[in-house]
């Protein structure tokens, strides 16, 4: 396990407040101690709390009662643990999650969840490979589901010239005009303190984006020494090369709580249509006004959206992708459905069996 860089004296240190405390005893389990899961391994978890870290696994009725991957502990959730020993311990539950980010697989109908309970999610681009302004909403929208606030960090800036940056800058503020947004390069620290200044004590942050971003780097940045392993771009594929293969949380001497992730090359949208229309609230108020109920936005006559995108009053940029992400979550919803009504079918065909079954008898 990595060495923490700064004392916990109080749980409170770890980001736990009255929402967990009520939720525990709610769920009658003020009897344990509580515990924040820090990292998830195969098959166990490093949990800490104010007495130290334990290497925590869950009991076989969890995993028996388990209807998904979102009833398993994730880093970043609040559990309550019975300590076997000094190094090891029991979950004996999750407590509820105050916020959460997840995804979907690709090409897959199964969610991962990223990390949970975060107060800041901050989607990391590079200006030298990866900068897109559809990937920053895309990765918002996600953000904005699970009840997080996002923040950008453009890293890498020392490789582009002034112009260059500015021009990313007034793209930024354009585009995004109500999030908050920090530019910086772990070579020339440019950025650095803004972004230590940015983090609080006991608020947690989740550092999201691509392979080869920087994001690992700027966490060791913040941690004061290289914890975190660290690589550069592949040559043969152009790619980041996947350093971090672990989801861990790190704890900084101000008192900050950092996430470090995978980096991902897709984000698949789950059930988030509400994350994105909050997202894109400025289309959402035109659509309020459209001519039908159910406008697609797409093609429909009185459609006030179209009108706004005709008449320049809605950036281009952002509509298509907002029609893009609709698109994805509402197929992703609709697999769902279609998954439950055919398992509502199948039931009804066992019933129907059944109950011929008894009537002749067998």
């Amino acid at each position: 396990m990595k060495e923490i860089t700064t004392e916990i004296t109080k749980i409170e240190d770890l980001g736990y407040g009255d929402f967990f405390e009520s939720n525990r005893k709610k769920l009658k389990l003020d009897n344990f101690s509580v515990a924040r899961v820090a990292a998830e391994y195969k098959g166990a978890y490093k949990v800490k709390n104010v007495s130290g870290e334990y290497l925590a696994k869950i009991t076989g009725k969890q995993m028996f009662s388990a209807s998904s991957r979102e009833d398993y502990p994730a880093v970043g959730d609040w559990v309550a643990i019975s300590e076997a020993d000094k190094e090891r311990a029991i979950i004996q539950g999750v407590l509820p999650r105050r916020t959460m980010i997840k995804r979907k697989y690709s090409g897959k109908d199964k969610i991962q969840i990223i990390a949970t309970n975060i107060d800041v999610a901050f989607v990391v681009e590079s200006v030298d490979r990866d900068y897109n302004l559809n990937r920053f909403e895309r990765y918002f929208a996600i953000a904005n589901a699970g009840g997080i606030k996002p923040a950008i960090i453009l890293n890498k800036i020392d490789l582009i010239s002034k112009e260059e940056l500015n021009s990313k800058l007034a793209q930024i503020k354009d585009r995004f005009s109500d999030i908050d947004f920090i530019f910086t390069s772990t070579i020339t620290d440019e950025g650095l303190d803004e972004l230590k200044t940015y983090i609080t004590k006991g608020k947690t942050y989740c550092f999201l984006g691509s392979s080869g971003v920087g994001k690992s780097s700027l966490i060791n940045k913040l941690l004061g020494e290289n914890i975190i392993k660290t690589e550069g771009i592949s040559i043969r594929t152009g790619r980041g090369k996947h350093a971090t293969t672990n989801r861990e949380m790190y704890f900084l001497k101000n008192g900050g709580i950092v996430i470090d992730n995978p980096g991902m090359r897709e984000v698949g949208m789950t059930d988030i249509s509400i994350g994105i229309d909050n997202l894109f609230d400025e289309i959402t108020a035109f659509a309020k006004k459209c001519k039908y109920a159910d406008c697609t936005h797409v093609q429909e006559p009185g459609c006030e959206v179209l009108s706004a995108l005709e008449s320049g009053k809605l950036d281009a940029g952002k509509y298509s992708n907002y029609i893009s992400l609709k698109k994805e979550a509402e197929y992703y919803g609709m697999t769902k459905l279609k998954k439950r009504e055919k398992d509502r079918q199948f039931g009804k065909f066992i019933k129907n069996a059944k109950k011929e079954l008894r009537e002749h008898g067998y």
